[in-house]
This record gives C-alpha cells, structure tokens and sequence, in this order.
C-alpha cells in the first residue's frame, strides 16, 4: 500500500510559519516542540486520515497536544490536503475558501 500524496495549502505553510515564529521569539524550545507537536500530528493523519472527527466543510481536525492549534485537513481519493494549522481561538471557518 502506498503513503497518500500530501499536500499543503499554502496560507498553511504560512500559518505554521508564523506561528512557530512567534513561539521562538517567546522560548527556542517551546518553538521545537511546537515543530514536533506539528510533526506528530500529520504523521497521525498519514498513516490514518479518517480517525480524526468530521469538522466544517467536509474537514477533518486533529488538534495539537499542548498548543492551542488543530490541523484541519480534507481527504479524498487522491490526496490528503491540510487546509490550515488553525489557532483554535481563532474563528472557526477562516479557512473555508481554501
């Protein structure tokens, strides 16, 4: 069996981005635990996409452990698709015209 193709959205590439740049301002090794909690999660998500619970607009969510961050994903056939690492305080559906 092989691994789904992965594929990110680029304003979520930029969310984790900023966010564990904020982290690293803070404290360096908060900053790599983030990357290892970001790390984790999508490792979770490839080797099982539809574990995590159905959020908006046919997503799925898997939230971080220790950060206030999800990462909301879609799945289909082809691939599986990370829409945004989501600050859970956030607005709920900022992402959806992804």
């Amino acid at each position: 069996m092989t691994a789904p193709l992965l594929e990110f959205h680029p304003q979520a590439i930029a969310e984790a981005r900023h966010a564990r740049r904020w982290y690293a301002e803070r404290n360096p090794i908060v900053a790599t635990a983030f990357v290892a909690a970001m790390d984790h999660a999508i490792e979770s998500i490839l080797a099982m996409p539809d574990r995590a619970p159905s959020h908006l607009h046919g997503t799925r969510r898997l939230t971080l452990h220790r950060f206030p961050f999800s990462v909301v994903y879609r799945v289909s056939a082809e691939k599986i698709l990370i829409v945004a690492f989501a600050h859970d305080r956030r607005e709920p559906g900022y992402w959806a015209d992804r």
